[in-house]
């Protein structure tokens, strides 16, 4: 009776007038498949969670990986059971059950793939060096998942219909152009920062756009649509990639140290080696202000009420941005006006002289 049992046959009515006759047998055998596959991915996703308690390679044998495999170990299973079954060679939606389960897999591989070696990417990169990976990563991992995409399609059969997705795709990709163009923008201008490297995290900035707006700040964060500047009274700004690749960028952290520039009038009597050989003392006495290159005063122009010393003066770029401007800029010309006035070199108001065509006569009455 068990034998005749399990030669027997079940018919399942897969389509109108077309039954699908399964022996027992082959029942049996996909089931007995899947346990066996739920078994084997239970006992790969306890060893793996325990080997990443002991690797140093966490980056690759961590839960994530121990789910990944464990999935893939159970999807395996149901591909041989149905293929136990017989029924891999029916069609769903006209397309070959085999065909659909197949590209699912390779989309999956190809997502894990990405994953992984995005993330890899990024946790081997130095500090230093990780916006421009992240950027990097990221354009790989979004590759892979869209040429992926497209070879499932073309393994589940419907290449034949892919021209036409492809055309309708375009036509609504430029509908969605149109009606998203800031969007599609700031992901251009994100791509091309990319290449052109501007600025990277940590860096302090001065921005211009085009209507003459200034910002100064810190950079934050990099992404691939916006960038967000920590400006100096402590707000974070953020700033679409668009606008920020068209604006005229100045990196003031770019190099170790920069040349700083200060004018300082002084009145037309007051002797101008003097005031320089005074200017010049206080700059040797700075120890922020660098020995070389040499710092330089000399005499710029001639003003209407005054003459304007001006002062090259080169300085580590840290102490001359934000709040180091304290201790920098505002330091030393409160150092320059104190030796000014200590030696009598007077710092003029604007004056004017007027002079008047007649001869003025002044009337003084007395009491």
């Amino acid at each position: 009776m068990f034998s005749s049992l399990i030669n027997s046959t079940i018919t399942l009515p897969v389509e109108p007038g077309v039954p699908l006759e399964i022996p027992v047998n082959a029942i049996i055998k996909a089931v007995l498949i899947l346990v066996l596959g739920v078994f084997i991915a239970k006992i790969a996703k306890r060893q793996i969670i325990k080997a990443s308690r002991k690797t140093t390679h966490v980056w690759i044998i961590n839960e994530d990986t121990a789910a990944a495999i464990s999935n893939l170990i159970i999807f395996v299973a149901i591909i041989q059971s149905l293929d136990a079954l017989g029924v891999l060679s029916y069609e769903i939606w006209g397309m070959p059950l085999s065909n659909m389960l197949t590209a699912i897999l390779v989309f999956y591989f190809a997502y894990l793939l990405a994953k992984k070696s995005k993330d890899y990417m990024i946790t081997r990169t130095p500090q230093s060096k990780l916006p421009e990976v992240q950027v990097k990563a990221k354009l790989f991992y979004y590759t892979v998942i869209i040429l992926a995409f497209f070879l499932a399609l073309n393994i589940a059969g419907i290449s034949g219909e892919l021209g036409t997705l492809m055309a309708a795709a375009g036509i609504t990709g430029i509908i969605l152009g149109f009606s998203a163009q800031t969007v599609v923008s700031n992901f251009v201008s994100g791509v091309f920062m990319y290449f052109d490297k501007p600025l990277q995290i940590g860096d302090a900035v001065r921005l211009k756009d085009t209507s003459g707006t200034v910002v100064e700040g810190v950079v934050e964060d990099i992404r691939i649509m916006s960038t967000r500047i920590r400006q100096w009274d402590g707000t974070l700004l953020r700033i679409p990639n668009d606008k920020l690749f068209n604006s005229e960028i100045v990196n003031l952290q770019k190099y170790p140290a920069r040349r700083t520039t200060l004018e300082i009038g002084i009145a037309y009597s007051a002797d101008a080696e003097r005031a320089i050989k005074v200017i010049e003392r206080v700059l040797e006495e700075e120890p922020y202000v660098l020995a070389i290159p040499a710092p330089r005063v000399y005499v710029d122009r001639l003003e209407d009420s005054s003459v304007v010393i001006k002062i090259w003066a080169w300085t580590p770029s840290s102490l001359w941005i934000g709040e180091n401007l304290l201790r920098s800029k505002y330091h030393l010309l409160q150092r320059i006006k104190e030796a000014l006035d200590r030696e009598g070199i007077e710092i003029p108001f604007p004056q004017r002289v007027n002079w008047f065509a007649n001869e003025l006569k002044v009337k003084v009455d007395k009491e």
